[in-house]
């Protein structure tokens, strides 16, 4: 896998990140009670897993501390057990496990 295509998907995890952050400053009420920013936020971490999913091995070894599998496991509920998603175990993915990524993409993006 080319590092160029490595760049590509860390951009685009780069973009999806700055969009939930965009759409989550009116923080964890707003979020669980606006339909419209969940399905906004929901598409993108659905879709940011997605891209995480096809970033190469040797990427991810670099990054141990991050939960890979976990983070393409939520693109599998989002799209297929979207009835048993929890809202508020989304909010928790967006307070607590984006920050870290952000900033592992941000070292790869830089290097």
């Amino acid at each position: 896998m080319s590092a160029e295509r490595d760049r590509r998907y860390l951009a685009y995890i780069r973009e999806a990140i700055a969009l939930i952050e965009a759409r989550t400053r009116g923080g964890r009420d707003a979020f669980l009670n606006n339909v419209d920013i969940q399905d906004a936020v929901l598409w993108r971490l659905e879709t940011l897993a997605e891209a995480s999913g096809k970033l190469s091995q040797p990427l991810k070894d670099r990054h141990p501390q991050i939960r890979w599998r976990a983070i393409y496991g939520f693109r599998n509920v989002a799209a297929h057990a979207y009835l048993d998603l929890r809202l508020d175990r989304v909010w928790e993915i967006i307070e607590l496990y984006l920050p870290e990524l952000q900033k592992v993409v941000d070292e790869e993006l830089a290097g």
